[in-house]
């Protein structure tokens, strides 16, 4: 990995993208344009002496990606080196720029545009209690990621009711699962990160797929189909904790063209008699055509997929 710090507020790194993303042929999946996309900020903060480790340990500061919106308006290769550069527009805000050289002579092509807010938690347990300097850093400090990607609309959980069974009953087109938050999802010993949820939507998204029988390897198999992101945005509107049961509602809110639906997901953990509302996040999905004469082309919906994207479940 080779770095470059410029003088207009600047970073750049370049490096590849991890290979457990290339899971259909050698295109790699939507999670790891994020990863690159943080990659990126975080490499600004360390050009700066304000790695995520000195800020814990000095500051007593967790370094959160509180919300990050992607489009993708290109492909990303297992054996692609990606040159990501990250610019901050104003304090906590990033312009993040993902491209890779193709073809002769070397044509450099854009594959991700992304707009990053970070924020500074103030971590309860870290050891570090110095101060930091004045200056545009000091004004990302927070006590939370609340406020800071979006407004939360949090739901009262009537006595006895089941938490899943509430969330559901707002929209019977919806789709619901809910799993122990792993802390493998968290940072700092405590808080679902962005990455995490950025898994979160990629499973749910999966799950969602297989529950109304059009699963990912159903479509690959029977039509050819290989499923691509356009877009999609991942923001946390409050702190969720390790091993608290984070309940996942997903549901297709459009369909654009006849060729990619827009979806949202909404995460909550439940507390006391309140569903509390932790992040939201959009993607746009469609699927390629991988084989026949209409290889590389998006895939028309026809009325069955149409109907299994948004119907209830059966």
């Amino acid at each position: 990995m080779t770095v470059t710090v410029g003088a207009d507020r600047t970073s750049t790194l370049r490096g590849r993208p991890g290979y457990e993303g290339a899971n259909i042929r050698t295109w790699v999946g939507f999670k790891h344009f994020g990863y690159l996309v943080e990659a990126a900020v975080l490499q600004w903060f360390r050009d700066r002496g304000l790695g995520p480790g000195r800020l814990y340990h000095e500051f007593g500061l967790g370094l959160e990606i509180a919300d990050c919106s992607m489009l993708l308006p290109a492909v990303l290769d297992v054996d692609d080196e990606v040159t990501a550069t990250a610019k901050e527009v104003r304090p906590g805000r990033f312009a993040v720029r993902l491209s890779v050289r193709r073809g002769e002579p070397g044509e450099e092509v854009t594959i991700c545009r992304a707009k990053a807010t970070v924020v500074l938690v103030r971590e309860r347990d870290a050891p570090g209690e110095a101060p930091l300097p004045d200056g545009p850093v000091a004004a990302m400090v927070t006590d939370g990621v609340a406020g800071a990607g979006g407004e939360a609309a949090d739901l009262a959980l009537p006595p006895g009711a089941d938490p899943m069974e509430t969330l559901l009953g707002r929209d019977p087109a919806a789709f619901g699962w809910s799993r122990r938050v792993p802390y493998f999802h968290c940072h700092f010993s405590d808080r679902v990160a962005y990455s995490g949820y950025l898994r979160t939507l990629e499973e749910t998204v999966d799950r969602f797929l297989a529950d109304r029988g059009i699963s990912v390897g159903r479509m690959l198999v029977e039509r050819g189909w290989i499923p691509v992101v356009s877009r999609s945005r991942v923001t946390l509107l409050a702190d969720a904790h390790m091993e608290e049961t984070l309940l996942t509602t997903f549901r297709v809110e459009e369909v654009l063209g006849g060729v990619s639906y827009d979806a949202r997901m909404d995460c909550h953990v439940r507390r006391g008699d309140r569903l509390v509302h932790v992040a939201t996040a959009r993607i746009l999905h469609g699927y390629a055509v991988s084989r026949g004469p209409e290889a590389g082309r998006l895939a028309e919906l026809d009325p069955p997929v149409l109907a299994a994207l948004t119907g209830a479940p059966s």
